[in-house]
């Protein structure tokens, strides 16, 4: 019998656990209990997941202790972010334990971003004519959209799709990063353009398209208002845009035979 066409599940781990954990948090539980509860939780939900996209391959992704490049170029690359509390850090190997409970394999790196990771997997598999759902409630991963991949936002019971971005932004999936270029990303302490916000940004991009386009025009004698403040900032939309589009090209070291689901021991595939 010929094997199905691939179909990847791949969970933004910690996406996924601070929320939970953050549920319980409120519910007056000592941090052993919050954490006990939340290892509960996440496997009820993982289950859940696995149910509902039946998976043939399914992967969490973990975000490890990582000096990003991002942070090389710019140092206040998520300046001010609240910190992970620390009996939800000092239990996260008892929660990736949580995964392989329920069959799924957990990706942890040393050296690059869990976004860039999950961009390159998803992305990867797309290639080949296959499909990935990535579970997360980060908006950042709307700019992989395409027929192959789709965004599960668990918590809002939502899909974060072409329509959700049409309506969130008024660009397309393929505008999306310089948009972000243009208007900065507070979470991630991205600036972008001073006195350039999301309307503005906007109507730039669908007068021209692309921020290369922009930054053509703002050359140009007869540039508008907003194409001058560009034109001055040239430098930081260019590194925002770079530090706001995902990396799809990290190796990762390992193959889908690995991360099958439910796991099977190792044959030919």
């Amino acid at each position: 019998m010929q094997n199905p066409r691939p179909q990847l599940l791949i969970i933004d781990a910690l996406n996924l656990i601070r929320r939970l954990h953050a549920v319980q948090v409120q519910q007056a539980l000592t941090p052993a209990q919050a954490l006990i509860a939340t290892r509960a939780n996440l496997i009820n939900t993982c289950k859940k997941l696995l149910a509902n996209s039946e998976p043939t391959h399914a992967i969490a992704v973990f975000d490890g202790e990582v000096h990003s490049w991002r942070k090389e170029v710019y140092p206040a690359y998520k300046e001010g972010r609240t910190p992970m509390p620390e009996e939800l850090r000092d239990g996260l190997a008892e929660l990736q334990d949580a995964f392989w409970e329920c069959g799924v394999d957990a990706l942890l790196s040393q050296t690059d971003e869990a976004d860039d990771l999950i961009a390159t997997l998803a992305s990867g598999i797309a290639q080949h004519d296959a499909r990935a759902t990535i579970i997360s409630t980060d908006k950042g991963f709307c700019q992989l959209l395409c027929p192959q991949i789709q965004i599960r936002d668990h918590f809002n019971k939502r899909w974060l799709d072409a329509a959700f971005v049409q309506q969130q932004y008024g660009v397309t999936p393929a505008q999306l990063v310089d948009f972000w270029a243009l208007t900065g990303i507070g979470g991630s302490n991205i600036k972008g353009v001073p006195g350039i916000g999301p309307k503005t940004a906007t109507t730039l991009l669908l007068q021209h398209g692309t921020l290369a386009a922009l930054l053509s025009a703002c050359e140009q004698e007869d540039a508008t208002k907003p194409l001058l403040k560009l034109r001055q900032h040239r430098d930081e939309a260019l590194l925002a845009q770079r530090l706001v589009r995902l990396q799809r090209d990290i190796p990762l070291g390992f193959n889908l035979r690995e991360i099958r689901y439910p796991p099977q021991p190792d044959r030919a595939e």
